[in-house]
């Protein structure tokens, strides 16, 4: 049931319905291993877990009175959460501005396009995009969401997601859940979930290492060991950090993943029939390296968190590419 507040939302007397919950499926990719439960979050309305974030970040700054229809939003994101925003400005008559990198694929430049909103690239890394979205909010008096920072980012999942997972449990608990960090938002809320819960549980980051699979394309993980990784450089993300200095010792491991293995457990998925980019397959490969070190019987959570179509210039399609 919706408050009165939540029905205020939107331009025109709109307000913003509630959005089902997305699956929580049991996949068992390797024989012996016992699943891991992999939520489906490439299923919220705009194709990714970053839905999740948009709706309760401005749904939040609009009850308190800092955004109102017209007003103008912006954010530095490599792509899933500018896709986000620009739905959710679209439901909310709010304008939108996404400050994206140069090297971010053009399925994506699109897609906010396709709803309205604003695209500005920005030469160099993120934390040169984040610079340039944080001067034209500062300027422009424009509100800037600022995902990597934003406690409202990591409560979203808190509130949300977590609650959600736990009720499709069958038992009810989660001995681990495996993410991999851009914001450190879905990690960490995930844990916090579940940890204030009841639940015994361990937070892992997939972290891709080594090579040039991913290229520049910024969006599939973060905390890079290499120039070459996608997403956000290390210590950008204010919200991942201050957590992880504060997490008790043995709660929070970093597990490194290999490219190629991201990429090959990517397609893998597709031949299984999940329609995912390659942070699913990430997730999926540091998931599987936790269940064989906790056993068959461990209950491993992960996240798939967005839909192929953004990455069909990216690497991961490159023989798909050749053969059509």
């Amino acid at each position: 049931m919706q408050t009165q507040e939540a029905r205020k939302l939107g331009a025109g007397g709109r307000f913003i319905r509630q959005v089902p919950p997305t699956p929580l499926v049991p996949v068992e990719p390797e024989s012996g291993l016992g699943p891991v439960w992999c939520k489906l979050e490439f299923m919220n309305p705009s194709g990714s877990t970053k839905d999740r974030i948009a709706r309760h970040i401005l749904e939040k700054a609009w009850r308190r009175g800092v955004i109102s229809a017209g007003d103008t939003v912006v954010e530095a994101s490599s792509g899933s959460t500018s896709i986000a925003l620009a739905l959710a400005c679209a439901q909310m008559g709010l304008k939108f501005v996404a400050f994206i990198p140069s090297t971010a694929t053009a399925e994506r430049g699109l897609m906010i396009r396709a709803y309205g909103g604003e695209v500005r690239r920005v030469d160099g890394g993120m934390p040169d995009v984040l610079g340039a979205a944080v001067a034209a909010a500062d300027s422009e008096g424009w509100f800037a969401v600022r995902q990597f920072e934003n406690p409202d980012n990591a409560e979203a999942h808190r509130l949300g997601t977590g609650p959600e997972i736990l009720s499709q449990m069958d038992c009810g608990t989660v001995d681990a859940i495996v993410s991999g960090v851009g914001t450190g938002g879905t990690l960490r809320g995930l844990w916090e979930a579940f940890a204030e819960a009841g639940c015994g549980v361990r937070a892992v980051a997939a972290i891709p290492h080594a090579g040039d699979a991913f290229g520049h394309n910024a969006e599939c993980c973060s905390l890079a060991f290499s120039k070459e990784v996608p997403g956000v450089v290390e210590c950008l993300s204010k919200l991942y950090e201050d957590w992880k200095a504060d997490v008790q010792a043995g709660v929070l491991e970093e597990l490194p993943v290999g490219e190629e293995e991201c990429l090959r457990q990517t397609r893998r998925l597709w031949s299984m029939g999940f329609p995912v980019g390659p942070s699913s397959g990430l997730n999926l490969a540091a998931a599987m390296e936790v269940k064989r070190r906790l056993g068959v019987s461990a209950r491993v959570v992960t996240v798939f968190p967005d839909r192929m179509e953004r990455y069909f210039s990216h690497r991961v399609f490159e023989k798909l590419r050749g053969e059509a």
